[in-house]
């Protein structure tokens, strides 16, 4: 249990300014007053004045601060701007990482667009159905894993460090996003170092269909871009023996329920849910529409790439990779 708090009143400051006259040390005047010393410190630090500390200013200077609302409240041709952004699926961090390097008018960090959201005005304008997860508080959620297990397989517990590390370009990660009417799936494949999404629907997730379109959408790309697929250990993925075979890419598999050692593509799922969410149906959506969710997806600028496109970090790792 934390210790309560309450705000310095109006003769606590007239008290603080008396014993200071006497020249009192910080911890003498807490110890007298009943506060912390660092209280003493933080109240003469933060509202007192180059001519010396005032009750009734400090006192003023305190209320105006607690009544100040934040810049996106207050900009707002900055507030139009990050919330454009937010709509059209970027995170805070990719927001305030793009304004530093645009050298805007107003610049503002991620954390500062994250305590917006969740505000009283941020809430009042459901912001945070803009974010990945789309919580309406901030905290931790419970998931519960769950796959069946593969007969067999290579374990990531073997898999190279340079894949590890993503110093190797052409190391993907797969897996099915499923929705709640059960009647497809959709593949996705998103490549390790720079971020790169395949997206494929799927009408059935059984492993056959699901091994040949792996093979199908990987095909396309030179074989020194496609040199190893870590999967999870799910029955869709059960035909990989076909899926090595026609890829010529190894085949890593993660621990049983440890979806964190594909975080890459489990990263990658909870942008894709932001606009295809659980309980989407997926014969709603046209192949077209797949493609212009993939598109969209690798031209939004990431953090983890200095805020270069996944478009433009592949192309960049794809050139390197013919010449060599």
């Amino acid at each position: 249990m934390g210790n309560g708090y309450s705000q310095l009143t109006l003769d606590e400051r007239i008290e603080i300014f008396r014993l200071q006259s006497e020249g009192r040390s910080h911890r003498e005047i807490g110890r007298m007053m009943g506060r912390h010393h660092t209280t003493i410190m933080r109240e003469l630090g933060r509202n007192g004045l180059k001519s010396g500390y005032k009750p009734a200013m400090a006192d003023h200077m305190a209320w105006a601060r607690c009544k100040r609302t934040c810049r996106l409240e207050r900009l707002g041709p900055l507030r139009d701007h990050v919330v454009d952004r937010l709509a059209c699926g970027w995170s805070p961090e990719q927001i305030a990482g793009c304004l530093r390097q645009e050298e805007a008018e107003h610049s503002i960090s991620h954390e500062s667009i994250y305590r917006f959201v969740f505000s009283k005005a941020g809430r009042a304008l459901k912001l945070h159905r803009y974010l990945a997860r789309r919580k309406a508080k901030r905290g931790l959620r419970y998931f519960k894993a769950r796959g069946h297990a593969v007969p067999s397989g290579m374990s990531i517990a073997n898999r190279p460090q340079t894949i590890e590390k993503r110093q190797e370009f052409g190391n993907w990660e797969g897996d099915l996003i499923q929705f709640r009417t059960q009647r497809g799936a959709l593949l996705n494949l998103t490549e390790r170092k720079t971020r790169l999404c395949l997206l494929f629907p799927l009408e059935s997730k059984q492993a056959e269909p699901t091994g040949k379109a792996v093979a199908e959408v990987l095909k396309r790309l030179p074989q020194t871009v496609r040199r190893s697929i870590t999967l999870d250990r799910g029955g869709e993925f059960a035909d990989h023996q076909t899926m090595q075979q026609k890829t010529g890419s190894e085949i890593w598999f993660c621990d049983p329920h440890s979806p964190w050692q594909r975080g890459t593509v489990e990263n990658m799922n909870g942008v894709i849910r932001r606009d295809m969410p659980r309980k989407s149906d997926i014969t709603d959506y046209t192949r077209q529409d797949v493609e212009m969710l993939q598109t969209l997806i690798n031209s939004t600028p990431r953090k983890c790439l200095d805020f270069k496109t996944p478009m433009e970090a592949f192309e960049e790792n794809c050139n390197g990779a013919l010449q060599m």
